[in-house]
């Protein structure tokens, strides 16, 4: 079962066949909106719009461990996300998708771990290894199909969290380029820590929509110059998802989840008797 998390203008529950709604609680909280169960060619899928359907959630006030925890209650043993985001690199243009590999933390206000001593459901420390954040065999059937589908993709990239909501100013967007960021946006962290730590493949598809603002003679990032470029390629994340779904849902995974499932146990530190 693939969870789905539609980020800004990629949540479109219309992908999804005979839909359902569900709302859910969790430990943690209510998810950011009613899961959406469907279908995409006979794979059970649940999308979750990560700001909620009207985009009323900023990205500081997501509640993330809901959101991951409740599409794990859901059986979901892959997570694929959208995210839009904004380019640090000349050769990324705005409209190009990243299938990234590697994220740099600068948020200052989430809860990155589900395991935080005060739910009852889960116990002990988890000391979860980021090395490889995103699941390789994921990214490399979403690199295979955007290629198949002829779309500008990239196969690996770095991205830089934010805690926003506001953008960047130009000192920080040329401080995190130094860093060897290629990418930003504001969500990845620490929704990718948390899927980890839940045992699910996760893999993200990040949509440059502008130069963020190190770029000189290039018109500084915009919620409309976002909103523009997102309602002009959001098709493409979306072609990728329902090419890729099917694909993902014919392999096997056993080995990988088991991977995943020992990783997380390995470090988990408890003193319970």
């Amino acid at each position: 079962k693939i969870g789905i998390i539609g980020g800004t203008g990629l949540d479109d529950p219309d992908i999804l066949e005979g839909r359902t709604e569900k709302y859910v609680d969790t430990p943690y909280g209510k998810p950011s909106d009613a899961l959406i169960l469907g279908k995409i060619k006979n794979v059970d899928c649940v999308l979750l719009a990560r700001h909620g359907r009207h985009h009323t959630i900023m990205p500081s006030n997501v509640n993330y461990r809901a959101n991951i925890w409740a599409l794990k209650e859901e059986n979901c043993s892959h997570v694929l996300v959208t995210t839009a985001c904004g380019s640090l690199r000349e050769e990324i243009q705005p409209g190009d998708l990243v299938i990234i590999d590697q994220f740099i933390d600068r948020t200052t206000k989430r809860h990155c771990t589900l395991y935080d001593g005060q739910h009852s459901s889960l116990s002990g420390v988890c000391h979860i290894p980021m090395a490889e954040p995103f699941c390789a065999k994921t990214r490399e059937v979403l690199i295979e199909t955007a290629k198949k589908l002829g779309l500008q993709c990239h196969s690996k990239g770095t991205m830089i969290t934010i805690e926003g909501p506001r953008f960047s100013s130009r000192a920080e967007s040329c401080m995190f380029r130094s860093w060897g960021a290629d990418v930003i946006n504001m969500t990845t962290v620490p929704e990718v820590i948390l899927a980890k730590e839940a045992g699910m493949s996760y893999a993200s598809i990040a949509m440059a929509t502008d130069y963020d603002c190190w770029k000189e003679h290039e018109e500084a990032v915009s919620v409309d110059k976002v909103l523009k470029t997102l309602k002009g390629n959001a098709n493409k994340a979306t072609s990728i998802l329902l090419t890729a779904i099917p694909q993902i849902g014919s392999m096997e995974w056993t080995n990988t989840l088991h991977a995943l499932k020992v990783s997380m146990q390995m470090r988990l530190m408890s003193t319970r008797d």
